[in-house]
């Protein structure tokens, strides 16, 4: 007995020995199980000591000028350079978000090093910075790329390349972790910048935060810088384009016309995506917390990067249509004069008209604008920019030209028609997406309904003179856009309102506009018109 009891015993010894010895090795199995994300640009783009960065940050802090904000914050953006450049103006962001409570925050940015065609939500457990590891919500992350075909787990654009570490979402985290204390991350890497992709994910967050417990918790934050590389005073006018839509709540022809690079904002579908969740969330205020650019921040500005602060704002003040505006008599005059000349000139010459530089703010505002031209109180021509592509008086030039040689449905202007035309010009202000169909005015607002590929406009005049009630001006846009008359009713659809200031030489004709500019000249068109740059 003695004997087996003994042998018992040393084999009991064994095997705690063996489970002391196999336990730190299951321990480091379980760590090693963890998906963390490293910080790739600590100690490049901001301090790597947790001292020296808490510092930094609260230095910044200080130094931002604090904002009233009229409601909850549900969305905003910051800039994501290296702190040296773009932290005096991200540092307005994170004051206004000091002392709120958010448990869960979904950052998007955009992808500098890799390139992919989906959304890319973290795979991962964590992101870790100087300054601790933060815990990706892995639970709302798995329930959003159910959510979208557009939208997947994965590690493209969050791991390190051969070609560098994405710093989007990383330069983001210690300003989130000092002003918010413990939350729970969603990090977002957009690799496809188009109107969809924002689109696709807008909803999705705002469908799965309203679903959630507790939606208040959640912030949208959108990682964005703007234009790159251009002398001070340029890249202000540009930038300031970008601020004035964003303020007007018209994501549309931001996208638009970040796709076509004729406004800059590396994070502009983040932007786009954040500003659609936060309106279909009641969001319908923009606030420009701060802007300025790398010039300003750090003295060289012969190439700058542009930097802004920006909230999106659940207010009791402001309504979903925007307001009609103003243009005076004599700009009219000025405009309709120019939009004459262009169509001479243009039919003369075959050259597009190159008008002398304009003094009046009001015709160097960027806005998108219909020239329209009948001749015996029909039409024989109308087309326009949608949005503010181009000063207003470089519009009605581009406008006015294309609606006497490139709508596709005429033959180009001859010049024994020119003393017969008739010219019309629609102003337009900035779109905005209807979000109860109560809110269209016939014969103030305009309608644009887009679905996918599917686009059309009708102007503000057409239902009055066609003598049309809502219900039928919403089934006639749609038509326009090449869709069954009840589209608007698909959620797929947007419908985005806008009003024009409308004036010519008689009263207004019936409108069909051609939307935009063409994409190629009808075949029977014997010679090339002028050429035009949609930009």
């Amino acid at each position: 007995m003695r004997i087996k009891r003994g042998s018992t015993m040393v084999w009991l010894t064994a095997q705690v020995i063996t489970l002391l010895a196999i336990a730190p090795f299951q321990s480091g199995c379980v760590a090693a199980q963890q998906k963390i994300r490293q910080p790739g640009v600590a100690g490049a783009f901001y301090p790597a000591d947790p001292q020296a960065l808490l510092a930094t940050i609260d230095d910044m802090l200080a130094h931002a000028s604090p904002s009233i904000i009229d409601g909850p914050i549900l969305a905003a953006v910051a800039p994501h350079a290296g702190y040296p450049y773009s932290g005096p103006v991200a540092a307005h962001t994170y004051a206004a978000l000091k002392g709120h409570n958010y448990s869960r925050v979904v950052v998007i940015a955009p992808s500098h090093y890799e390139a992919f065609n989906f959304t890319s939500v973290y795979d991962g457990d964590g992101y870790a910075t100087p300054l601790g590891t933060i815990q990706v919500d892995k639970e709302f992350a798995r329930q959003l790329v159910k959510m979208s075909s557009t939208i997947h787990l994965s590690s493209k654009g969050h791991d390190p390349t051969s070609a560098g570490a994405e710093h989007a979402i990383e330069v983001e985290l210690p300003w989130l972790q000092r002003v918010l204390g413990d939350f729970e991350l969603v990090p977002i890497i957009m690799g496809d910048q188009s109107y969809e992709s924002s689109r696709a994910l807008g909803i999705a967050l705002a469908k799965l935060i309203q679903d959630s417990k507790s939606p208040d918790d959640t912030l949208i934050l959108a990682s964005s810088d703007l234009s790159h590389y251009h002398p001070y005073d340029e890249a202000g006018k540009i930038d300031h384009k970008t601020l004035n839509a964003l303020q007007a709540w018209d994501y549309f022809s931001m996208s638009l016309n970040f796709e076509e690079r004729i406004w800059e904002a590396c994070g502009g579908a983040p932007i786009v995506a954040a500003m659609i969740a936060a309106e279909r969330m009641g969001a319908n205020q923009a606030v420009v917390l701060k802007y300025a650019n790398s010039g300003d921040t750090f003295g060289d500005r012969s190439r700058v990067v542009g930097y802004s602060a920006d909230v999106f704002v659940k207010s009791l003040h402001e309504s979903g249509v925007q307001s009609a505006f103003s243009v005076s008599s004599d700009e009219k005059a000025e405009l309709l004069a120019l939009a004459r000349k262009s169509v001479e000139f243009g039919v003369k010459q075959k050259e597009l008209y190159s008008p002398s530089a304009v003094k009046n703010e009001a015709l160097n505002q960027e806005r998108g604008a219909f020239v329209t031209l009948t001749k015996s109180g029909e039409l024989r021509g109308c087309v326009g920019y949608t949005s503010a592509i181009k000063p207003l008086y470089m519009t009605v030039r581009d406008t006015a030209t294309m609606a006497a040689l490139r709508d596709p449905r005429f033959r180009p202007v001859s010049l024994s028609e020119l003393p017969q035309l008739e010219y019309e010009i629609s102003v337009l202000s900035p779109l905005r997406r209807v979000i109860d169909i109560r809110q269209i005015k016939v014969g103030e607002h305009g309608l644009l309904m887009k679905n996918g590929a599917h686009e059309g406009i009708l102007l503000p005049q057409v239902p009055v003179e066609q003598k049309w009630d809502r219900s039928k001006f919403l089934e006639q846009t749609c038509t326009k856009a090449g869709m069954q008359p009840d589209c608007w009713k698909d959620e797929d659809t947007d419908i985005f309102a806008f009003t024009a200031v409308v004036f010519g030489d008689d009263k207004p004709q019936a409108l069909m506009p051609e939307l935009s500019w063409p994409q190629g000249l009808p075949a029977w068109q014997a010679e090339p018109a002028p050429g035009l740059s949609p930009h």
